[in-house]
Formats: C-alpha cells, structure tokens, sequence
C-alpha cells in the first residue's frame, strides 16, 4: 500500500470492520498517519503490516493486550528479545494448562459416555445423573481459585 487509505478501504482490504480498526486504535494497536481536511482517517503500509501481525499473534493464543505488548517491544530494535521469548513460554504454559484440562474434561465425558447405553428412558441416562449431582464435583470458579501456584499458566519456572 503505497498511498494512505481511508479506514473502510484498509478494513475491507484486511478483512475486517471499520470498528474494529476504530477499536484497534483507540487501545493503540494502530494509528492513523494523518486526518483529511474532513477528519476521516488515513492509514499507510505500516498499519497493514501491523495488521497482519495482530491477526499472526491471535491465531497463535495471544490477547490483544499481548499483542500490544509484543509491538511495543517491536518497535525498537535497541530491546532485547528475551522480552519476546519470556511472553511466549508464558502463553505456551497457558496453553499447556488449557491442554491438561481439555483432556480431564474428555477424560471425564468419556466415561460418562461409556457408562450410558443410549437408549431407553432419560429418567436412567446416567449421563443426566452425573451432570445433575453436583456432589463429586467442584465447581469450576472453585477449581481455579483453589489450584496450587504450580499449576498456574502464569509462572513459568
């Protein structure tokens, strides 16, 4: 992109809504390189790049908050890219931990599942039974706040 674009054209051109690009820049993910005399945003080849940055970081687990974090680091190149790599451990143990807890949940319904004989009566569906009895289960706000630091997706050692 060789000439600055209006905020439409850059949306449409990255896939996205102009509120987005609005929203993107109010929390300072892009910005405008100048206004028109009409106030409407123009944005060069910086704001696509960084674009397409965003979208990278998203589709690997980043927040935006993250990512922001990422291009503010990026945009020197006098900072050191141990910044870079100590994010990423930190969101690959997040990932770990959702990884670790997706298998228990299908642990879990599996054998909810193999336990049911799919068929006859739900008034017996052992599966109904075991997600009404909240017994042996803790409740998932409880289960968080109650797990050891070891475990927490952010402390990476």
């Amino acid at each position: 992109m060789e000439t600055p674009v209006t905020i439409g054209r850059l949306a449409r051109e990255a896939g996205l809504a102009a509120e987005t690009l609005r929203y993107y820049e109010r929390i300072g993910l892009i910005r405008p390189v100048q206004r028109t005399q009409s106030n409407y945003r123009l944005y060069d080849g910086e704001a696509e790049a960084r674009l397409r940055f965003i979208r990278r970081a998203q589709n690997l687990g980043f927040s935006l908050a993250e990512v922001k974090e990422l291009l503010d680091i990026s945009s020197s190149a006098e900072n050191d890219m141990g910044e870079v790599k100590a994010l990423t451990e930190q969101k690959l143990a997040e990932i770990d931990f959702k990884i670790a807890d997706l298998q228990r949940m299908r642990t879990a319904l599996a054998q909810q599942t193999e336990r049911c004989p799919g068929h006859g009566s739900v008034a017996n569906c052992p599966i109904l039974a075991s997600l009404a009895d909240a017994g042996g289960v803790m409740p998932v706000r409880e289960r968080w706040e109650r797990r050891d630091d070891s475990q927490s997706p952010y402390n990476v050692a």
